[in-house]
């Protein structure tokens, strides 16, 4: 998905130095967090954007249901 979610990386790092981290691992430790929040959380805008691929997939099926449902009612007709 095309979002991204804002992570203050230096305000990150700052807290976890002024409570007595080392810089190296503070800064490892933002990187890291950085790519878990943008490679396996999602925004709001990608659940809607989701959200209207499921709704959309699932017309398309409810649609091609009915289509089929009308074709079978339609032979079974004929046949009385």
């Amino acid at each position: 998905m095309s979002s991204s979610i804002a992570f203050d990386t230096y305000a990150f790092v700052k807290k976890l130095k002024d409570a007595g981290m080392p810089e190296e691992q503070a800064r490892i430790l933002a990187e890291t967090h950085t790519e878990l929040i943008e490679e396996r959380l999602a925004t709001k805008r990608d659940l809607k954007e989701l959200e209207l691929r499921l709704t959309h997939a699932l017309t398309v099926r409810i649609g091609g249901l009915i289509v089929v449902g009308f074709g079978i009612l339609g032979a079974l007709l004929k046949m009385h």
